[in-house]
């Protein structure tokens, strides 16, 4: 999962659009818009633009938070947080059954409830330390991933796992039991998105 935030696009001297289109030149098939600040009018912009580019490309688009900017702009789901709409609220917003809700959680007890909630996927993290994004919570370690991933995978619930991922660690945290690694300053870190999501489908394809 490639985030497209808004911060570290600004920081790495990209526009979402660009990065969005970068991250597809590379084969991303699974993006997250993230801006956390952003108007509604300029961020419902940027999604439809990128929900455009996307989907002729075949690939998904979730947003972050903003189940309305998400159905407006014709993405594919909403990725929301503890205190964002409850995953319920989220699918009557966004076409029901059909579009992928996401939810991050932090602790074993957050888990364990999001397991019970209308979810197409879980989040786990940090599992790295980060400064991307503050959540509160340090670095959880592969550990959390390994006994969220058996949760998980007892209810046939797909494991996302974000926070200080890199193309280094991403192996681990795959063989820890996550089944998709989401990534953010990684992937502009060096300069060359496009170059560095082959480079994560390279090492993760196996």
């Amino acid at each position: 999962m490639a985030i497209v935030d808004a911060d570290a696009a600004a920081r790495a001297g990209w526009t979402m659009t660009d990065l969005a289109a970068a991250y597809l030149s590379g084969g991303a098939t699974l993006l997250q818009l993230r801006a956390k600040n952003a108007a509604s009018g300029w961020l419902l912009d940027m999604a439809t633009a990128v929900v455009a580019l996307a989907h002729r490309a075949n690939a998904i688009v979730i947003v972050n938070d903003r189940a309305d900017i998400a159905r407006l702009s014709g993405a594919d789901g909403v990725h929301v947080g503890q205190d964002d709409l409850a995953p319920a609220a989220v699918r009557q917003i966004v076409a029901g059954v059909e579009a992928f809700v996401g939810l991050s959680t932090h602790t074993p007890e957050q888990l364990e409830t999001a397991l019970h909630l209308p979810v197409s996927y879980i989040a786990i993290g940090p599992v790295f330390s980060t400064d991307t994004k503050t959540t509160g919570y340090t670095g959880l370690g592969l550990e959390a991933v390994r006994r969220a991933a058996a949760r998980t995978g007892q209810r046939g619930v797909p494991l996302v796992a974000i926070g200080g991922v890199t193309l280094e660690t991403a192996p681990e945290v795959i063989r820890a039991g996550a089944g998709t690694v989401a990534v953010v300053s990684d992937l502009v870190a060096a300069g060359d998105p496009a170059a560095r999501v082959r480079a994560y489908l390279a090492r993760l394809t196996v």
